[in-house]
């Protein structure tokens, strides 16, 4: 393909998938943003958990960012991280029984709500995650895509054992609509696709209910604690007033 071709197609894979998104999801989303707002009313904190490798980008994409909201408290379980060893976080979350570990380690229970992303919404960590936060009482929300989950062998090593799909057991699902695979383009000549998309998907629909859930609250008079830029003028000025409420309730801060 031409130099610079590929990049066309790559920006054309990138606005369709969220034009999806926008036009097909726009109602669990906003009934996922409720579900938020409705936890900030409640001062309590919305925990966000994207179990292995490049779903911990999810998490961070709404953690402790401009324009975020304070209330959210990413679990970046370091063992399903990249940065300790690509390879052994894969293992990780095809762990059965290891999400179980982290919900309970970060005490989700009764009244608590959990978001777990995870683009093929399939593997050990993500549904024990969900399984977990439900037996404990808490509200589980999860972003996957049913058509992989759909899609994918029952005896695909990476399932969980109960063969289950994260959108099958939370409360709230919304389709992030990733293919099977992730990577989106069939490039001729070259026997692998190339181009993943489920950064975009996620970072989109995770903004969009953080952002619909400000909304919300704004226009019920609520005036939810937002996170300003450190970079910008005034930025480290406006978050130290917040500081001593979530220092010693939000983990990674």
């Amino acid at each position: 393909m031409e130099s610079g071709k590929l990049m066309d197609v790559y920006q054309e894979k990138v606005f369709s998938i969220i034009e999806k998104i926008h036009c097909e999801e726009k109602e669990s989303i906003l009934r996922a943003a409720r579900a938020v707002a409705d936890q900030v009313k409640k001062n309590r904190l919305v925990y966000v958990f994207g179990p292995g490798g490049h779903s911990n980008l999810a998490a961070m994409e709404v953690f402790f960012r401009a324009g975020g909201l304070m209330h959210i408290s990413a679990m970046l379980n370091q063992e399903t991280m990249l940065s300790c060893g690509a390879l052994k976080s894969m293992q990780t979350e095809r762990l059965a029984g290891y999400g179980s570990i982290v919900v309970n380690d970060y005490g989700i229970g009764e009244g608590d709500l959990l978001i777990v992303v995870n683009a093929y919404g399939i593997n050990s960590a993500t549904i024990d995650a969900a399984l977990t936060a439900k037996k404990n009482g808490a509200t589980v929300i999860g972003v996957s895509s049913v058509s992989h989950a759909n899609e994918c062998a029952k005896d695909h090593p990476a399932r969980h054992p109960s063969k289950k799909n994260l959108h099958e057991i939370v409360d709230i699902a919304v389709d992030c609509k990733i293919q099977t695979g992730d990577a989106a383009i069939a490039l001729e000549g070259f026997p692998q696709k190339i181009g993943a998309l489920s950064t975009f998907a996620n970072a989109y629909v995770m903004n969009s209910i953080v952002l619909e859930a400000i909304n919300m609250l704004v226009e019920e008079g609520v005036q939810p604690p937002v996170w300003r830029s450190g970079n910008a003028p005034g930025g480290d000025e406006w978050n130290n007033q917040f500081l001593s409420e979530f220092r010693d309730r939000v983990r990674c801060l």
